[in-house]
């Protein structure tokens, strides 16, 4: 039978396990501070992602994957992967959806379309207190959690979150009033890489029908 450890040795031993991991999480920035660094100086982005589509009445959920491309301020490319055949562009004064199988194109007013979205936040320098109601959520498994709110009634997302980890944005998820959450997974980011410029351009491809939706 082993003899039993002095008190003062596992107290104390306890309590140093306790100050590393407070230490651990007191190096981790606020989340708010590493979304201000991430968007202080950014010209353009790129990263693969992955995306997940859940309809949280009905259980289902849709998987896909592709790369973003930014271009502040005001443009962006969500390029879709096969078997996908869509893809959503914003020229500074336009979104483009596209779908390619059903050769269609639907045209939506950029200015409109971003209020209250998290493309708004990175595509345009806005005041982000002013748009949304933002609070911190902690660290979770390794990554510093934000929540916002949009303040515009008529945004059609009620939640939006974002973590960060030392690589910047990693993960976006939000939720919107139809009863669907969409969560991102970002990879392989690279800040201010020249961009070519023909990427935020959009010229209707012959023979598309061009829908225009203003909201």
């Amino acid at each position: 039978m082993h003899p039993a450890k002095p008190f003062s040795s596992l107290f104390w031993r306890v309590v140093f396990i306790n100050l590393l991991f407070a230490s651990a999480h007191a190096e981790t920035p606020p989340a708010r501070q590493q979304l201000d660094q991430f968007l202080n100086g950014l010209n353009t982005y790129q990263a693969n992602f992955s995306q997940a589509v859940i309809d949280r009445e009905q259980g289902g959920e849709q998987r896909s994957r592709g790369t973003f491309y930014l271009q502040r301020p005001g443009k962006f490319l969500w390029r879709y992967q096969a078997p996908e055949t869509i893809y959503v562009l914003a020229d500074g004064k336009s979104i483009w959806l596209v779908d390619e199988e059903l050769e269609q194109v639907t045209q939506r007013s950029q200015q409109r379309s971003l209020v209250g979205t998290p493309a708004m936040l990175l595509v345009s320098h806005v005041d982000l207190d002013a748009e949304f109601v933002i609070s911190e959520l902690g660290v979770h498994l390794g990554l510093s959690w934000l929540e916002l709110i949009p303040r515009d009634e008529e945004s059609q997302f009620e939640q939006i979150l974002l973590a960060f980890n030392e690589a910047g944005l990693v993960k976006l998820e939000m939720s919107d009033k139809f009863g669907q959450t969409t969560r991102f997974d970002f990879k392989g980011g690279e800040r201010n890489r020249q961009l070519d410029a023909s990427l935020f351009v959009f010229q209707p491809p012959p023979g598309y029908d061009i829908l225009q939706q203003d909201e």
